[in-house]
């Protein structure tokens, strides 16, 4: 696979490619110190707690206000320049918060105050205690060997998790991490409680720097660009956090063609946002994106002209379909509930056997996914964990903010 990385007019492109399969597409805006992340840490300030609901509204930024669930056991670390912490939050609070999820449609920005400091292979959580291990490891040895790794950095204000690639590392870069970890936490405790609300402690990485962190950089074989600037981004990210993978980064040679046409990444962004989506075997999906849900609609279209035996084809596209539709909720970025209409089939059998094939496809994506059940309609319900905005969303986003820039500029 390769991780591609590519300036263009949607901003900066992260997509991961599987041959010339476009599997992902993350689009976010060039670097701009007005604009928010998730991963961003600041001091809020609490301007409202509504009770019955169970959360508070903090403003993070100037004029910008987010959503903080107070169902979360952990209070926020309280600043200097609020009231003594007491374990309450309450109206008028400065309290350190990161934003753990997006603006979505309506929605504001959802802000927690276990705040997560994310390496590579482990992550710091403040506000829990304790070690764990990610559930991806399986092997009882290995799971031992990091737990008891994880025990000798562990404190009672923060939480210590061995993430899935953990298990490939080794010792010596695990322990540097941790250090590195804990050092920042030390001076988010240290210094952040003494800086006024609406300063931003850390930065997230920027999208394409944090897609290499997360994991490609391990399942990728190739990191390819064709702008000299996030080159040398890149080559010093790798440098610092993970040299082992600098031989996987290349500059893009002109002689190959245009990057962006040798992987149609354009024809993709085109395609992305379309309801229809059309399969090789004739038949073909609808993606139906409405403000609660998002449904999914298989057809028959071509597939079954001149076919006897109808059952057997049935299943056929269906299988197709499942397979596509995982591919499409990764590439589109779709989440929250998903409802899939498959064609109807009688077979018990057949029912279970897609079932399981849809559940195989949708564990490659490494956002958290679930096949809930076929409900007695025959509709298949699936979730998919919310963290950023459809890939429609982000395009229309960055779109929106250059013609602002154009409107201001004349």
């Amino acid at each position: 696979m390769e991780l591609l990385l590519m300036k263009r007019e949607e901003g900066i492109l992260s997509v991961l490619a599987d041959g010339r399969r476009i599997l992902q597409i993350h689009a976010e805006a060039e670097d701009d110190p007005e604009n928010t992340a998730v991963g961003d840490i600041y001091v809020g300030k609490v301007r409202n707690v509504v009770k019955n609901i169970n959360a508070a509204f903090v403003e993070f930024a100037k004029g910008k206000m987010g959503y903080l669930s107070l169902a979360e056991k952990a209070v926020p670390i309280h600043t200097s320049g609020g009231r003594q912490d007491d374990g309450r939050v309450l109206i008028g609070d400065e309290i350190i918060v990161q934003i753990k999820q997006e603006a979505i449609k309506t929605k504001p920005p959802a802000l927690t105050g276990m705040i997560d400091l994310t390496g590579r292979y482990i992550v710091l959580t403040i506000g829990k205690s304790g070690c764990n291990v990610s559930k991806k490891i399986k092997d009882k040895e290995k799971r031992k060997y990091l737990l008891e790794l994880l025990e000798e950095y562990r404190q009672e204000d923060f939480l210590l998790i061995a993430r899935t690639n953990s298990s490939e590392a080794s010792e010596k870069v695990l322990r540097r991490e941790m250090e590195k970890l804990i050092d920042r936490y030390d001076k988010l405790r240290k210094e952040g409680i003494h800086k006024v609300a609406m300063s931003r402690l850390e930065r997230a990485l920027p999208v394409y720097l944090a897609d290499i962190r997360d994991g490609y950089a391990a399942e990728v074989d190739k990191i390819i660009t064709d702008d000299q600037d996030i080159y040398e981004k890149v080559y010093d990210h790798l440098t610092e956090n993970d040299p082992e993978s600098l031989q996987k980064l290349t500059m893009w040679s002109p002689e190959n063609g245009k990057l962006d046409a040798v992987y149609n990444v354009s024809r993709s962004l085109e395609h992305a946002p379309m309801p229809k989506v059309w399969l090789k075997s004739g038949a073909y999906l609808v993606i139906q994106p409405t403000e609660a849900l998002i449904s999914i609609d298989v057809n028959t279209g071509k597939a079954i002209s001149k076919k006897k035996d109808v059952q057997k084809t049935f299943y056929k596209i269906n299988v197709e379909a499942a397979r596509e539709i995982a591919v499409q909720m990764r590439l589109r970025n779709l989440s929250g509930i998903v409802l899939v209409d498959f064609i109807d089939m009688k077979s018990e059998e057949d029912q279970k056997s897609l079932m399981e094939i849809l559940r195989q496809e949708v564990r490659k994506d490494p956002a958290q996914t679930t096949v809930v059940d076929m409900t007695k309609l025959g509709l298949v319900e699936i979730t998919r964990k919310k963290a950023r905005k459809s890939l429609y969303e982000q395009i229309n986003s960055l779109r929106g903010s250059e013609r602002k820039m154009q409107k201001e500029s004349e």
